[in-house]
Formats: structure tokens, sequence, C-alpha cells
């Protein structure tokens, strides 16, 4: 199982990073070489030839960085610290050590790079929400167009299936929008003329046309993605302070070593400056502040990727380190710690109705009804919906509908409806989402519709109420 995931960990590396790997099996190999030789008498020019092969190939590019770097007045960097301590080591004979240590750096890199290459890919997932076209309508005819290339005003339609392009009102048409891209709720949204349809949402129903309102660049996705792209930039507290740390820590431990390869011996009388060097580059690489550099960027960086994979937009890590101290957390119920497949619970008729009536009117009730809501009743019912049967049907947001069922007028939906049409019904006490039923004037019964919790959110509020955390549910139901 570990090798399986070791391929697939190799499989999804760039070529840039598959060519670092191979450098640094081929590298590996000869350091292993080199200490054979190492061990042999009378082979010493074929260890130092293996020994200082395998170094050039695992670390050239730390040497070319160090020589860049300095060329441009970056002197106390990592690869400075790097190419000293190693040269020094060279230097001092000590080549299995110089390699060694060159090896290990390298590998560090390399995962380091393997990690925000992953993260740097599973933010990039979010981009998907990115639509790649318009269709613009001129003087009666649709023209697919970038989206960047409509202006405000133009009218685009925008058919079932499609992502919405750029913010605009409705026009003409009405449909259900899958707004999950964005606000992560499961359940679709009415949408009709005259309101507002947010770029970055999927039209799943009917085609629409909408008039724009604002450009691309300013669009609910244009802005979405911008906070993506640029989540890195906004750096956590510790972020900056690491990198304000490194620009003294470097300098003070590259000063700190020149003292310890100097002075020891002249203050001592032995005047063995070799020893003292030596030891002075030990202290190099034991103090190399590459470990802390990098952790700290890294760990935010992977955390920003791994909430992306769940579909969590954060906006930088300055955010993610204030969530260490937050003591309250507000849920969305549908869709957060429900997975939003309603389905009836239970049914409650009226005297002079079975439950077999009340939920055959419910499900003619909500006969062209998209909602999941609508579709679990028809679900239950389970029949098919003959449409001859009902004449006339009309439908309220949020509300309910209205629908003309074997020549009778029934009323499906919430209380509201109720009261406006001035039926008197029970109120309902269960708890789930209600929906009350009408007939000729006359109440029917209630259904409850209910939804099917999450599997790990019973262990997520127990695990926030461990920590002394406030939890709130935000919903619409009665309890």
């Amino acid at each position: 199982m570990q090798s399986r995931g070791i391929m697939r960990r190799m499989m999804t590396m760039t070529k840039k990073q598959k060519k670092m790997l191979k450098r640094l099996i081929g590298s590996g190999c000869l350091y292993i070489v080199g200490l054979i030789f190492r061990a042999q008498p009378n082979l010493e020019i074929l260890e130092i030839i293996t020994l200082l092969g395998s170094y050039l190939l695992a670390g050239y590019d730390v040497l070319l960085r160090a020589i860049r770097n300095i060329k441009k007045g970056q002197v106390f960097d990592e690869n400075f610290l790097m190419a000293l301590a190693t040269i020094g080591a060279i230097a001092t004979k000590e080549y299995p050590e110089a390699v060694a240590v060159m090896l290990f750096y390298q590998v560090g890199e390399l995962f380091q790079s393997v990690a925000v290459e992953r993260s740097r890919k599973s933010i990039s997932s979010l981009m998907a929400m990115y639509p790649e076209e318009a269709h613009i309508v001129v003087d009666g005819e649709v023209k697919t167009v970038m989206p960047e290339e409509v202006s405000i005003g133009d009218k685009i339609l925008v058919r079932p299936g499609e992502k919405i392009p750029l913010d605009g009102t409705v026009i003409e048409g009405s449909s259900m929008l899958d707004t999950s891209m964005l606000t992560g709720e499961p359940v679709p949204r009415k949408i009709k003329v005259g309101e507002m349809a947010l770029s970055g949402c999927v039209n799943q129903s009917g085609t629409i046309t909408v008039e724009i309102t604002k450009e691309f660049q300013d669009s609910t996705v244009a802005k979405i993605l911008e906070l993506v792209e640029n989540a890195s930039s906004k750096k956590a507290k510790s972020e900056n302070f690491i990198t304000r740390f490194a620009r003294y820590y470097t300098p003070a431990v590259v000063i700190a070593a020149l003292v310890l390869a100097f002075l020891p011996p002249i203050v001592l009388g032995s005047y063995d400056f070799a020893n003292w060097i030596h030891r002075a580059l030990i202290f190099l690489v034991v103090s190399c502040p590459c470990a802390l550099v990098i952790s700290v960027p890294l760990s935010f960086f992977g955390g920003i990727g791994a909430a992306s994979r769940q579909g969590i937009l954060v906006k930088g890590s300055n955010y993610l380190e204030l969530l260490a101290h937050t003591k309250i957390f507000m849920f969305d119920k549908t869709g957060t710690l429900t997975k939003g497949s309603f389905r009836v619970l239970s049914m409650i008729p009226q005297k002079g109705f079975s439950e077999e009536e009340l939920l055959y009117y419910a499900a003619y009730g909500e006969m062209d009804s998209n909602h999941p809501i609508g579709v679990s009743i028809k679900t239950a019912y389970g029949k098919e919906i003959e449409r001859s049967r009902v004449t006339k049907y009309e439908e309220q947001a949020g509300f309910g509908t209205i629908a003309t069922i074997d020549n009778s007028e029934v009323l499906v939906g919430n209380r509201r409806l109720m009261e406006k049409n001035h039926i008197s019904y029970i109120e309902s006490k269960e708890i789930g989402t209600i929906v009350y039923v009408a007939k000729d004037g006359a109440f029917c019964g209630t259904l409850v519709i209910g939804d099917e919790l999450k599997k790990d959110a019973k262990q997520t509020m127990e695990a926030l109420k461990a920590q002394r955390c406030t939890t709130v549910m935000l919903t619409g139901d009665l309890k």
C-alpha cells in the first residue's frame, strides 16, 4: 500500500521535480559507491572522484544560486550557508559529510516542492468556476465571445447546464440555479425576471437572458479567483516574524562561525586552525535556518491547500491563523451539517384524509418543482405523475404552489401560503421542514421533510465543544 502511495505521488510530480528526483537517486548511488571505495585501501582517487561527482550532481544548482545571489548583494541566505559549509567540508577532506549534507538538504527541498505543488493544485481546482465563454445576444443573433469582451448593458443567453459568466439581472425566463460553487449551499435557488444572477452559478433548468451589470473583472467569480490567487500574499504574524528573523539570524550565524574558527585557537594558543575551522563548518550546518524558514510558510500554504480540497476558501494565512483563537462557530444546517438529501419523515393527515391522499395531493402540487423538498415528496409518492389531472399550476416563490388537481384547488407550501389564502391550519411542532397541504379551502394535513445528518457532524460538534467553543446552527426549521 505504501509503494502504491509513493507511485501516485511520483505520477503527480512536475517534470522539474521528476528531474530532481532522478538527480538525487543518481547522487545517492554515487555516494554509496564512494563509501565503498573509501572502505578499500589504495582507492582514494576513485573515492574523491565519485564523491565529488555525487556532490555536484546533487547540489550544483545550490552553488549556482549562491553565486547569483552574491552578485545581486543577497549574500546571507540558505544557499550561501549550504555552499560555505559543504565546500569547507571538502576543503578539510571530509567528502562524505559534504555529500550527505547537500544530499539531505536537496531531499528536503524536493519534499517541500512536492508539498507546495500539491497545495497549489488543490487551490487551482477552485478555478473550475472560471467561465470560458459567454453567449451574447446581438440583433437577435447569439455570438460566443470571451467573458472579458462583454460590456455593461449587453445581454447574454445562459442555457441549462451552463455557468453564468458575469453578474447581471434576469430580463427573460426563469430557472433554478446551483449556487454551491459560491455559497456551498446544495439546495438550488429559484431565479426569475428582475432578480440578480451571480457569475459562477450553474443554470440548471430553464434558459434565461441576463443583462450585464458588471464587467468581468468586477464580477463575483473574478473577485473570488483573485482572492484565491492572492491568498499566499496575506501573511500571518508568525510568517512575518520568521521573515524578519531570518534577515538577522543568518548574518549572525556566519559571524559566530568566523569567531569560532579563529578566536579559540588564538586564545588557547594551540593555533590548531584546521580543527576549529572544521568545528565552525559543523556549526554552520547545524545552525542553518532552512527548516525554520521553510516550515512556517509551508504549513500555512499546505493548510490553505488542504482547505481548498474540501471546498473551503481561505483568503490568506493571516485568516487561517485567526482560526486558532476562534471560540464561536456558526454552521448552516442544510448541506453543511446535513447531506442536503431530503426525504419524507412523517405524514399527519387531518380527519377525512388518508396518508395516501395527502401524499397524492402534495406530489401533484409539486409536479414541476425542481426543489429538493418537492423532489423528495415525488420520490415518496413513487408513482408516475399524470399531467392530464392538473389543469392549472402556479408556483409562488417563498410560499409554495397552487394547482388545480382533479378540478379541485390544492395548495402545497409553508404556513405563509396557508395564512395568505386564509386557510385554517394546525401548526406543526415536529422537527424538520414542514409542508402544509390544503384542498378547496380545507386543511388536509402536514408532511414533515427531514435531511440526513452527515456522518462526521456529531464528531465535529463534540470536538469543538471539547475545545470549549460555542456552536450555533443557522436554519429555517421550527426547531
